[in-house]
C-alpha cells in the first residue's frame, strides 16, 4: 500500500488533497493554516495541524512515506518543506509545486531537492496528481528506490548479441542509475556482428562491456544486476540461471516466471527503449544526444519504422526523443558497409531457396555469423510473391533459424515456438522470430556435411510446415491439405524465446 504525505495547504494543495484521497493507499496531511485545516479534514485522510517544516513532527506523523507532495502557495515555504522532507524521508519520491512567483534561486533549489518540480499552469493540479498517484509515479519511485539500495556497481545486462533496442535500453538505464548516484556498466555476452548495430555503437561512441562466459568470477565485481530487453537469467544470456536479479525492464511477454526486486514488463509497447523514455521524465533528467539517439534508433528498429506492433506509447516516446536525437548521424548508422560473409550468406540463401505458395524456406549451411541469417531473411522477403521467409544455418553444433513475414494472419513467433520449443528454444514477434536447436537432438548422423545438412533441412522444414498447419490462426489454402509425419526424439520443453540480434 502506498503511503502519501501532503505538506502545506495552498490552493493547489487543497485540490490535490480532495482528489488523492480517493486513490489506493493512505494520505496524511500536515498544515499550519487554521483557516484551511477544517476544509482539509475528511474520513479518507488524516490531517495534523502543525509546522510542516518541523522534522520532528514529520517523523512523529509517519516514520516512512513513499510519496511526499509539497504544495504551499508560498515558494519560500516550499523550499523549506522540501529540505525537511528530503532529510526525514531520503528514499521517498518528493514532488513539489513551485508556488507563486518563485525566484530563480528557489526554483534551482527545488529542482535539486526533489524528484519532480512543477511550476504554475492552467492544468497544474491534473499534472501533479498524475505524477503523485499514477502508475508512472509508482514505477519511478520503486525503480529509484531499488537503484539506490544497490551498494556498489550495477551490471546492466542486455541479451546475447544485443540488437539496437537492447543496446539503447542498457545505455539509458545506466544513465538513470548514475543520475541517482549508482555506478553502472552496460554489459552483454556474445558479440555485435550486424553491420548496422556495429555502426550504431561506433558512431554514437557507446561503451559496452563484453562479459566473458568462461570467467564466473567476473560477476563478483558487481553488487547488483539489471536485465533489459529480456527477463530471465540464463535465457538468451549466459548468466547463471540461479542468479538473483535486482531489476528487469522488458517489453516481451515472459514465457516463464520472472523474478526481480523491480520488474517492469509492458508488452503493449513495441520496444523496451519506449519504457525507458518514461523514466527520464519521471526522474526529471534531460535526454542528452547520445541517449536520445540510441533510444530512438532502438524503437525504430524494433517496430520496423513504426509499422510492426507499434503502440501509442512508442509514438509518444519517439516524439520526445526526436527533439534531442542526432537524426543525421542515425542516417549514417543505417547505411553501413556490408561484409563479404553476409553477401555470401545471402547468395547461398537465394541459390538454395524453395518456395511453397508464398512461403520461402532456405538453408545456408555452415556459417560463423548468425546475424547474417536475419539479413538474408529480410532480403528474401522482398522477392515478388513471397509473404514469409525461413532461413537457417549451422554454427558448431547448433542450428540457428531466422524468420520474417509481411504480417497478416501468420504469427511467426507462435509458429516457431510450436515448431521448435520441444527440441530447442524459439520465439519472437508475429512478423520477426528466431530459433536455435542443438544438433544433438537429431540423434546419430553420419559424419558427412551432405548427410547432416540433409537431415537438418528435413527437420527444420517439416516441423515448420507442420506447425503452420496446427497453429490456431488463418492460413492460405495451399497449406491446409498435408501434414508432415516426420518424427524424431524430442527434448523436454524450453519455452523461453531467444532474442535475435535485430
Amino acid at each position: 500500500m502506498v503511503s502519501r504525505l501532503l505538506l502545506g495547504c495552498g490552493t493547489v494543495g487543497q485540490t490535490l488533497a480532495s482528489r488523492i484521497a480517493g486513490k489506493d493507499g493512505t494520505l496524511q496531511v500536515i498544515a499550519d493554516d487554521p483557516d484551511r485545516i477544517d476544509a482539509l479534514r475528511g474520513p479518507d485522510r488524516s490531517v495534523t495541524e502543525g509546522d510542516p517544516t518541523n522534522p520532528k513532527l514529520l517523523a512523529e506523523v509517519t516514520a516512512t512515506a513513499d510519496v511526499v507532495i509539497i504544495a504551499d502557495d508560498d515558494s519560500k515555504r516550499n523550499v523549506q518543506m522540501a529540505k525537511t522532507a528530503r532529510d526525514v524521508y531520503p528514499n521517498a519520491f518528493v514532488l513539489a509545486y513551485s508556488g507563486t512567483g518563485p525566484t530563480d534561486s528557489e526554483l534551482s533549489t527545488l529542482r535539486e531537492l526533489t524528484d519532480r518540480m512543477m511550476e504554475p499552469s492552467a492544468e497544474l493540479a491534473g499534472h501533479v496528481l498524475g505524477f503523485a498517484t499514477g502508475p508512472e509515479a509508482m514505477r519511478s519511485r520503486r525503480l529509484r528506490s531499488t537503484l539506490q539500495s544497490i551498494d556498489g556497481r550495477l551490471a546492466v545486462i542486455a541479451h546475447d548479441n544485443p540488437d539496437p533496442d537492447a543496446i539503447g535500453s542498457a545505455v539509458a538505464l545506466t544513465r538513470l542509475a548514475e543520475h541517482v548516484g549508482v555506478d553502472a556498466v552496460p554489459c552483454h555476452y556474445g558479440s555485435i556482428n550486424h553491420q548496422e548495430n556495429q555502426a550504431m555503437v561506433n558512431l554514437l561512441d557507446i561503451d559496452l562491456r563484453q562479459l566473458d562466459p568462461n570467467d564466473p568470477e567476473e560477476l563478483g565485481e558487481f553488487s547488483g544486476v539489471a536485465l533489459v530487453d529480456h527477463s530471465r537469467p540464463g535465457i538468451n544470456d549466459q548468466l547463471p540461471e540461479e542468479l538473483a536479479i535486482d531489476i528487469v525492464i522488458d517489453h516481451h511477454p515472459p514465457r516463464g516466471p520472472v523474478d526481480g526486486r523491480f520488474v517492469d514488463i509492458r508488452s503493449d509497447a513495441g520496444a523496451t527503449c519506449t519504457l525507458l523514455v518514461d523514466y527520464f521524465s519521471q526522474f526529471d533528467l534531460d535526454l542528452d544526444e547520445t541517449v536520445a539517439s540510441a533510444l530512438l534508433y532502438g524503437i525504430r528498429i524494433d517496430t520496423d519504422d513504426f509499422e510492426r506492433e507499434v503502440s501509442d506509447l512508442d509514438f509518444r516516446a519517439a516524439s520526445e526523443l526526436i527533439k534531442h536525437a542526432n537524426t543525421s548521424l542515425l542516417e549514417r548508422v543505417e547505411s553501413p558497409s556490408v561484409s563479404g560473409e553476409t553477401l555470401d550468406t545471402v547468395a547461398r540463401a537465394i541459390e538454395s531457396r524453395q518456395v511453397d505458395g508464398s512461403i520461402l524456406t532456405t538453408s545456408v549451411g555452415e556459417i560463423s555469423d548468425r546475424d547474417s541469417l536475419a539479413q538474408a531473411a529480410d532480403q528474401l522477403l522482398e522477392m515478388d510473391g513471397v509473404s514469409a521467409t525461413l532461413v537457417w544455418g549451422v554454427i558448431d553444433d547448433t542450428i540457428y533459424v531466422s524468420a520474417r513475414s509481411r504480417g497478416g494472419g501468420l504469427d511467426l513467433g507462435e509458429t516457431l515456438r510450436q515448431a521448435f520449443n520441444r527440441i530447442g528454444s524459439a520465439g519472437g514477434h508475429s512478423d520477426m522470430a528466431g530459433a536455435q536447436i542443438p544438433i544433438g537432438v537429431l540423434g546419430t548422423v553420419e559424419d558427412t556435411n551432405e548427410t547432416r545438412e540433409s537431415v537438418v533441412e528435413d527437420v527444420v522444414r517439416d516441423r515448420f510446415f507442420e506447425a503452420l498447419h496446427e497453429r490456431p490462426f488463418d492460413l492460405p489454402d495451399e497449406y491446409v491439405d498435408e501434414v508432415s509425419e516426420f518424427e524424431f526424439p524430442l527434448l523436454s520443453a524450453n519455452s523461453s524465446p531467444p532474442t535475435e540480434d535485430r
